[in-house]
């Protein structure tokens, strides 16, 4: 059962190695998070439109539309951060076109659909603002969505490792997200 107190409770753990079916062409982990949009399944509008919001954010839109498809109380998990406010959650994505020059969505393919859960791999493509090098980088997201529709776990993994939410690394990754928010400055009433 999902506690709200403990996101932990929801927190989408995917099989990375289930959900990449594709031929490891590019990985010796036997984990392939490069997408293949013609093999993306289909799925309710409901759904797309939150698929659409997440990778308008992570190309930079900023957006108070797009940050409606995340409940208040949202958790959103990547390497580098840990936040757990839709407010928090949008210090990462408001800081996104303040460090990147461009930040464009390649590709993603939706590879698991659930009432309350979607999986997609994306590929984006950073190019920092300080070197203009331009880096693509495959992931897969997960998404849980609540009884509304909203999405209150959002995990962006880069590889096929689990996060742990221990030690230094979870301090590190909850400072980010906490104190993000005095450099990016969102709106408030987010």
């Amino acid at each position: 059962m999902t506690d709200p107190a403990r996101p932990q409770s929801y927190e989408p753990h995917p099989g990375p190695r289930s959900l990449t079916s594709n031929p490891p062409n590019n990985s010796s982990t036997g984990v392939d998070y490069e997408p293949h949009p013609e093999s993306s399944l289909k799925v309710c509008p409901e759904h797309e439109h939150i698929v659409k919001s997440i990778c308008n954010l992570y190309s930079g839109s900023a957006s108070e539309d797009d940050m409606v498809v995340y409940a208040e109380k949202a958790v959103y998990d990547d390497p580098w951060s840990y936040c757990d406010t839709r407010y928090k959650i949008a210090g990462q994505w408001y800081g996104i076109p303040k460090i990147m020059a461009s930040s464009k969505t390649l590709a993603f393919e939706i590879v698991s659909d659930k009432p309350t859960e979607i999986v997609f791999k994306l590929r984006q493509e950073y190019t920092p603002r300080v070197m203009h090098f331009t880096k693509p980088v495959n992931s897969l997201v997960s998404l849980t969505l609540d009884e509304r529709g909203k999405v209150k776990y959002h995990k962006d993994m880069w590889n096929e490792k689990d996060y742990s939410h221990e030690g230094l690394g979870k301090v590190m990754k909850t400072l980010n997200g906490d104190h993000l928010t005095k450099i990016t400055r969102p709106p408030g009433d987010l």
